[in-house]
């Protein structure tokens, strides 16, 4: 078997960590990004247990920062297989991180982004590599003038579907943009699991983490998707997504990024 090097990020959340446990379960390197050591390591820590792999690796990082995403890129030496984009946040008052930035247009846009372009040569080493972006059904209202609610009231609800819109609009660009790289670029909705972020929302869930992994480890791991690109899934199934087939709010979305 050809051992592969994944990356997930928000690694010791409910989803994260179950998409973590199903690519150590099918004996690929992974590491696992996250804020927080102490959860880092208690999450990796289950993995290493469960699975019997111990190629699993902690990478403390702060996604809500530009910096540290580059750091961690210079500090991963060998090439990439395959990226999974997970982090998220949905706090219930507007926060922005030490840079300005309001904080789920930090960790649930920016970090997807910055990770895409910042492991690029990483993923380009690799033959065939893959980009997974975790994103949500529960998307819309995007805001191309005011992304940050600097001048909208803010509401987290409405932050986080804009946010999900923006991940799936992400996707179409740079599936587009890595194409002739070989790299598939695609975005899936994980399930209605109930978790931190859910409840933060007001909504649980009836899924368990697992089953919001699912369709998250199959795009990563699965010979069906092989050479599948610039698509939204739910259930392992592909969704037709309006946002993504704009192609003029997208290119404006990709150009707003690369201002920040």
């Amino acid at each position: 078997m050809d051992i592969r090097t994944a990356i997930i990020t928000g690694a010791y959340g409910a989803i994260g960590k179950a998409i973590a446990l199903g690519i150590a379960e099918a004996g690929h390197k992974v590491i696992m990004s996250g804020r927080n050591p102490g959860l880092l390591k208690q999450a990796a820590d289950e993995v290493r247990q469960k699975t019997r792999n111990n190629n699993i690796i902690e990478a403390t990082t702060d996604l809500s920062l530009k910096e540290n995403i580059a750091d961690l890129a210079q500090k991963v030496k060998s090439p990439v297989h395959i990226l999974i984009n997970n982090a998220c946040t949905a706090p219930k008052q507007r926060t922005e991180n030490k840079n300005g930035i309001e904080m789920q247009w930090a960790v649930n846009v920016m970090a997807y982004f910055y990770m895409m372009n910042e492991f690029f040569p990483h993923l380009s080493e690799a033959n065939g590599s893959r980009i997974i972006n975790v994103a949500s059904y529960w998307a819309g209202g995007l805001d191309l003038k005011d992304p940050e609610f600097k001048t909208r009231r803010y509401n987290n609800d409405a932050a986080y579907r804009q946010s999900k819109q923006a991940d799936r609009m992400l996707t179409a660009y740079f599936s587009e943009k890595y194409q002739k790289y070989n790299i598939t670029v695609n975005t899936c909705h994980p399930g209605d699991v109930n978790s931190k972020l859910s409840n933060s929302l007001g909504f649980g869930g009836s899924e368990t983490p697992s089953q919001g992994a699912d369709t998250p480890v199959w795009l990563a791991l699965s010979a069906q998707v092989k050479g599948i690109t610039g698509k939204y899934f739910e259930h392992r199934q592909p969704v037709y997504c309006s946002f993504m087939k704009n192609k003029d709010e997208v290119n404006r979305l990709f150009e707003l990024c690369s201002k920040y």
